[in-house]
Formats: structure tokens, sequence, C-alpha cells
């Protein structure tokens, strides 16, 4: 019940607040061509597309319980999205099929982060952008230890939630060269709020 009734209302609460507005104004607006975003979740990143620029969007999300709220913002979008309940480790699409690939706040609960962007990696087109914004891990070391100590307590209660991804490590692991990346802490807990975001490129 609370995966499926209360979860999904906190983490679109908790996401869509001013600060992680603005952070995803910096990236989604670039999104162009043949769309997928990874992790979809409740909508928030939908009404920061451009429309005139997009020409499919596809939305990969496993909750159905959050796609409830993303319909409801498709419709407030004016988006056509196509919903796929499934997690990125297997993108049910050809390879080459996008133009580019949205990820964000999502790479901190994939249980295989790896896998994911090798996946995201694979369905992109070889010019093709995968733009990114995300929490992780904080470069203070004090923040850092806090990070590891509260993960196993925050986990269970965000949905799986890592507070300390290391997100250029991950980038690297799967084969993007980072293109651009900006990094900061955002207001708020500084276990919650460091950020990284910007555009990688398949390798």
């Amino acid at each position: 019940m609370y995966e499926r009734w209360i979860l999904p209302y906190l983490l679109d609460g908790a996401c869509g607040i001013k600060a992680i507005r603005r952070q995803r104004q910096k990236v989604v607006p670039q999104a162009h061509g043949r769309v997928l975003e990874i992790g979809i979740g409740t909508g928030l990143n939908l009404e920061h597309y451009q429309r005139h620029r997009i020409r499919s969007l596809h939305g990969l999300d496993p909750s159905v319980a959050m796609h409830r709220l993303a319909r409801k913002r498709m419709r407030e979008a004016g988006l056509d999205v196509t919903l796929v309940p499934l997690s990125a480790e297997s993108i049910p699409e050809p390879d080459h099929s996008f133009d580019t690939v949205v990820c964000t706040y999502t790479l901190c609960t994939i249980p295989d982060p790896v896998a994911a962007l090798i996946e995201m990696r694979r369905v992109l087109k070889p010019e093709g952008q995968l733009l990114f914004c995300e929490h992780g891990q904080a470069p203070d070391r004090g923040v850092s230890r806090w990070q590891r100590r509260l993960n196993p307590l925050w986990r269970p209660m965000a949905g799986g939630c890592h507070l300390d991804r290391r997100i250029p490590e991950l980038l690297d692991a799967a084969k993007f060269s980072i293109e651009q990346l900006d990094q900061m802490y955002l207001p708020g807990p500084r276990v919650l709020t460091y950020n990284y975001w910007g555009v990688a490129k398949p390798v």
C-alpha cells in the first residue's frame, strides 16, 4: 500500500520543489527528435519539453502507480507520450532508435545503473545525446560519510533511492563521453542535494 498509494505522492512533492524544477529546466528543453525519458515517474519533466522540437516521446518507468499522475500531466502539457512499464536495464527498442535520452533524478533508484546506462547508449543514435540531471555523492568527505550511513534507512522510505551514487563514474563505466558537466549543492540538507547535470554522448 505504501508503494502504490503513498510513495508516488511523496516523491511527486519532493521532486517537484522549486530548486529541482529549476534543475529540470536546465536540461529537458534541449531534448529533440525521437525522445526516450528514463524514469518518467509522475511526469514532472513534461512541462519543460519544447513541443516543436519533439517528434515522439516515450516514457519508461516500472511503477505503474506513478503513471496515473503522469497521464494527468500529459494532458496538461498537450503531449502524447507512450508509457512503458519497465525498468531501464532492458529497454524494448532497437539499437540507435532515439535522438535524445532524458534521465533526471532516476539513476539513484535503478538497481543496476551501469546496465541501464549501457542500454541507454545502445538505443541512442551515434550522434544522439543523453541529457542527465541527478543527485549523488557529495564531494565533502563528512557529507559523503553521512550519505553512506543514512543509505540503509533512506532507501526503503524513498523507493530504493541511493544518496551517494557517483554519477560521472557511472557514465564513464557505461562508455559515455561527458560533453558538459555542472555540479553544485542545491538549497537544503547537503546529504540530499548535491547535483550533477549535463550532456553525454555515446562513445
